[in-house]
């Protein structure tokens, strides 16, 4: 039997607007999570040094196939460290973004991986804290919700 497993699912702040927090695109421009309304978005803030994290990559790199994956690092060594990461990771789908000041984690209170849907408005679906396969059943009802 294959165990599903998830984190913890957190639906508190459904229909809160995306913060309006800067971090670095793939560009080395400033952009913010609001920027991405008018499709559904997953972002995921991250690090290199998270073991969580890194073991669900692989399948936000499959899930960026089919939606807006915006996986936002939050470490601190910026692109030093997630390039060569991305690099040898193999993602081919997932642009790395970074957030060296960490403003994001601060500002959601997160720990690390944490996942926040949002809808094509822009607005909060829901979070979830702790890494999991996005790949599977439960994960693809749960980014269903965005519209």
């Amino acid at each position: 039997m294959i165990t599903d497993t998830i984190g913890t699912l957190d639906r508190s702040h459904k229909g809160t607007a995306a913060l309006t927090l800067p971090f670095q695109g793939p560009d080395g421009r400033q952009t913010t999570i609001a920027a991405f309304a008018g499709k559904p978005v997953l972002v995921n803030l991250w690090a290199t040094w998270c073991a969580p994290c890194v073991a669900e990559m692989p399948t936000l790199d499959r899930v960026a196939e089919r939606m807006q994956v915006v996986a936002i690092s939050q470490d601190l060594e910026g692109a030093a460290k997630v390039d060569p990461f991305f690099a040898k990771a193999g993602l081919k789908n997932i642009k790395r973004y970074l957030d060296p000041g960490v403003a994001l984690s601060v500002a959601y209170q997160a720990s690390l991986p944490t996942s926040i849907l949002y809808d094509s408005a822009g607005k909060e679906v829901w979070r979830m804290t702790g890494g999991m396969d996005w790949t599977s059943a439960t994960a693809t009802e749960l980014l269903a919700e965005a519209r």
